[in-house]
């Protein structure tokens, strides 16, 4: 029959042997770590975590270093510092003050701002007027710079501020405080008493220089470079206000 040609033709003639397509499957076994060299790997990743903390803080350490370094050693302009470079650095005590209208303070709130302080009794002599007169001129010939300083006078005793110095006070900071544990942190040069210096404080909160006892005018000027260079020093880590 003319059909009978298509009896030759079988699905599965011409596929594949499905068994010739077969593989076998691979596997690879991997071995677990050692309980040592599991112990090393986490001590590797500690090490390397610790680097990387301590490279984050040196990065942000790193201006306030420079800053010192060139104040400290290089000292722009070749000029001598005209105050006393406090070493170690003392950092502002949890010391419990209060203000001129008697509300609670603390001076560790002062932290932030470059601080030029004083010490005195409230009766305040013509010694310490004469030093509140002298932080009051020393901030405002810093022009423009002037909102990166504050003025602190810290008062001892117990006599009340008298009123007719008050407004004279307005720019200044005033906190009352206890002499003995003020004597903690700030300290006189050998043969003078507390209140014959003018104090300098980064914004970091560490006492850092201390200006010659009894100072005057000429002496106000040189003190004055001093805290010009601070500043200028500072400039790339420290903005006005805290």
């Amino acid at each position: 029959m003319s059909g009978s040609n298509l009896s030759d033709a079988h699905p599965l003639r011409g596929a594949p042997s499905v068994a010739s397509s077969d593989q076998p499957l691979g596997l690879t076994v991997h071995s677990l770590p050692t309980p040592a060299e599991a112990v090393d790997a986490s001590t590797r990743r500690t090490r390397s975590g610790r680097f990387k903390m301590l490279l984050v803080v040196l990065v942000c350490a790193a201006p306030v270093v420079a800053s010192y370094f060139t104040y400290y050693v290089v000292r722009p302009e070749g000029r001598r510092v005209f105050g006393e470079l406090v070493q170690p650095q003392r950092p502002l005590p949890d010391l419990a003050a209060v203000d001129l209208q008697g509300k609670p303070a603390n001076l560790r709130t002062l932290k932030g701002q470059w601080l030029l302080v004083s010490v005195g009794d409230a009766t305040c002599n013509a010694a310490c007027e004469r030093n509140l007169y002298l932080q009051r001129q020393l901030r405002e010939t810093l022009g423009k710079e002037k909102d990166r300083v504050d003025w602190v006078w810290l008062v001892t005793g117990q006599a009340p501020v008298a009123a007719a110095l008050r407004p004279a006070l307005k720019d200044a900071t005033v906190l009352r405080v206890d002499e003995a544990q003020l004597a903690q942190w700030l300290a006189p040069a050998a043969g003078q008493a507390l209140p014959d210096h003018l104090y300098v404080v980064d914004p970091m909160g560490n006492w850092m220089m201390r200006l010659p006892a009894h100072l005057d005018a000429a002496g106000a000027a040189k003190a004055k470079r001093d805290i010009d260079r601070l500043l200028r020093a500072s400039a790339s880590w420290d903005n006005a206000g805290r």
